[in-house]
C-alpha cells in the first residue's frame, strides 16, 4: 500500500514538475480560440518574413499554458485563427505519437521539452525549418537553444522562445542576518560545492533556519557530465558528491522535509513552515495530505517551524516565485549554483504532415525571433527569460522587484553562456530516475549504499541493455 501511495504522489510530482518546467500553469484541456480567418495583417518583417500567408486555422498541440497567450496574442496581431491544445506532460509524447504515426495532418504545431526531442527528431515527427529560412535567423537566439532545436545532422527542426538556466534563489533578509551580506557573488560562494552547501546547511540551521524546503534543490546542477558517454554508463564523482550531500541534508535535519512541488514547498516560498517528519516526507504518515493546503494546514498545526532560505530553480522559476512570494515580495535574491544547469523549456516545431507549413512558420517566428512578441512576453510574465539576443541585451539593466532589484536578464544570460547541451542524452530521464530513487533508499535507511546502487545498475541494464554498466 504504501508503495503504490508512494508512486501515485511522485506521478503527482513529475506532472506539476513538467508543467511548470514549461512555464505553465492550470489542468490540461482543449482551448479554442476562435477568430476570423483570413489574411495575415500586416506585422513586423520579423513576425511575417515578409511573406503574405494566409487561410485556414492553425492547431497547436502544447504542454505549456504558456502558448496558449502567444496564440491568443499572434490572433491579434494576425487575425489568423488558431486552436490550442494544452496536453498534460504525461500524455504528451504518446499522443503526438499516436497522431503522427497514424497520418493526421493536424496538430500543425508540436512542442518538446529537451528530454522528448532526440526521440522526436528520430521518428521524424518535426519539419526540416532550414527549407523554411531558418538560417537566416542563426546567431539570433541563445546559443544553447539553437542547437537544442538541432537534430543530429545539424538540421533545424525547434526553436524556444526561452532560456532555462538554473540558479539560486535565495532570501536577502536572511543573509544579512546570517552571513553579513546579502550581495550575489558573495552568497553565490555559499553553493560553491556540494561540501560548501552542507556548511551552509549547518549554519542556517544553528541560526534557526533550513537551507532548502525540499533536500533536492541542487537537482538542476547535478547534470555537469553525460550520463551515457560512448554508449557506457558514466556515473561521475559529482554525481556520488551530489548523493552525499542529499542524504546528509535529509539525515542531518537540514531542511524542513518538504517535497518539491507540494504545499509547504510553496508556502516556503512566502514565510515559515512547519518542519516534517521524515515519515511524512515519504507518505509514511498517512494522517497529514501534503498536497491539500487546508488539510495540510490543520494536520500540522502543532509542528515546529522554519524559514527556508533558498530554492534551485531554472530561470522559469521567477514566475513561480512570482506567484508565490506573497509578503517576502522584493526580499529575494539570485546567485549562482555550484555548476552550470538548466531544466525545461519548450521547444516549437511544425509537424511534418502539417499542411500550413508556411502559416506555422511564421508562427514559430512570431513566438520566438520576434522582438515585439518578447517585449511583450518580458512584461505580460513579469520576468520570464526570453531566448532573443537583442531582447535580453535591450531588457539587460531591467530591476526585478521581487528580486531586490536585481538585473536577472543579465544574469540569466551568463548563465546560458556555460550550459554545455552535449551533455544532455535521450537516456536522462530514466537513469536520473534511477539514481533519484537509490538516493531516496539510502537517506530513509530502506537500503544500504550497496544495496541500492546495485538496484541502480540493474535498472540501467533491463531498460537499455546497449549501454556497457560497469559497477
Amino acid at each position: 500500500m504504501k508503495l503504490k501511495k508512494l508512486l501515485a504522489a511522485t506521478l503527482a510530482t513529475v506532472m506539476v514538475a513538467a508543467l511548470a518546467a514549461c512555464g505553465g500553469e492550470g489542468a490540461a484541456a482543449g482551448n479554442d480560440q476562435s477568430g476570423v480567418s483570413g489574411s495575415v495583417k500586416e506585422n513586423s518583417e520579423q513576425a511575417t518574413g515578409g511573406a503574405a500567408v494566409s487561410g485556414g486555422k492553425l492547431v497547436v498541440w502544447t504542454l505549456a499554458a504558456d502558448l496558449q497567450q502567444f496564440a491568443e496574442r499572434y490572433h491579434e496581431k494576425t487575425g489568423v485563427e488558431v486552436e490550442t491544445v494544452i496536453i498534460e506532460p504525461g500524455d504528451y509524447p504518446t499522443k503526438v505519437q499516436t497522431a503522427l504515426m497514424g497520418g493526421e495532418k493536424e496538430p500543425d504545431i508540436i512542442v518538446g521539452e529537451p528530454q522528448m526531442l532526440e526521440d522526436f527528431y528520430a521518428n521524424g515527427f518535426f519539419a526540416n525549418l532550414d527549407e523554411l529560412g531558418a538560417k537566416d535567423f542563426d546567431g539570433k537566439i541563445v546559443d544553447y537553444v539553437w542547437k537544442v532545436g538541432q537534430d543530429s545532422e545539424g538540421i533545424q527542426r525547434a526553436i524556444s522562445y526561452q532560456i532555462t538556466p538554473a540558479g539560486i534563489y535565495y532570501r536577502r533578509d536572511i543573509a544579512k542576518e546570517v552571513f553579513g551580506t546579502d550581495d550575489p557573488d558573495e552568497i553565490g560562494k555559499k553553493f560553491a560545492d556540494y561540501d560548501t552547501i552542507l556548511e551552509t546547511a549547518k549554519t542556517l540551521k544553528a541560526a534557526g533556519y533550513r537551507i532548502f524546503a525540499a533536500d533536492s534543490e541542487i537537482n538542476y546542477f547535478s547534470g555537469d557530465s553525460a550520463w551515457v558517454v560512448n554508449g557506457e554508463l558514466n556515473v561521475s564523482d559529482a554525481r556520488f558528491d551530489y548523493m552525499d550531500l542529499v542524504i546528509s541534508l535529509y539525515q542531518n535535519d537540514l531542511t524542513a522535509y518538504a517535497n518539491q512541488w507540494s504545499t509547504p514547498w510553496f508556502q516556503a516560498m512566502s514565510g515559515d513552515v512547519p518542519i516534517l517528519t521524515a515519515e511524512i516526507q515519504n507518505y509514511e504518515d498517512d494522517s497529514v495530505n501534503v498536497w491539500d493546503a487546508e488539510s495540510f494546514a490543520e494536520a500540522t498545526k502543532d509542528l515546529e517551524r522554519t524559514t527556508v532560505f533558498a530554492y534551485g530553480l531554472p530561470s522559469w522559476g521567477v514566475l513561480t516565485m512570482r506567484d508565490n512570494v506573497g509578503e517576502t515580495s522584493g526580499k529575494w535574491g539570485v546567485c549562482a549554483g555550484p555548476a552550470y544547469g538548466f531544466g525545461g523549456g519548450t521547444y516549437i516545431g511544425i509537424s511534418n504532415l502539417s499542411e500550413r507549413k508556411d502559416i506555422a512558420w511564421d508562427f514559430i517566428k512570431f513566438c520566438t525571433l520576434n522582438e515585439e512578441t518578447a517585449d511583450w512576453w518580458i512584461e505580460t510574465s513579469e520576468g520570464d527569460t526570453v531566448s532573443l539576443i537583442s531582447a535580453l541585451d535591450k531588457h539587460k539593466d531591467d530591476a526585478n522587484n521581487v528580486y531586490g532589484g536585481e538585473k536577472l536578464y543579465s544574469f540569466w544570460l551568463e548563465q546560458a553562456k556555460g550550459i554545455d547541451y552535449s551533455k544532455v542524452t535521450k537516456y536522462d530521464k530514466v537513469i536520473g530516475d534511477a539514481f533519484g530513487a537509490a538516493i531516496g533508499s539510502i537517506k530513509t535507511g530502506q537500503a544500504t549504499r550497496e544495496e541500492a546502487l546495485a538496484t541502480f545498475y540493474d535498472t540501467v541494464e533491463s531498460t537499455y541493455p546497449e549501454i556497457k554498466v560497469t559497477r
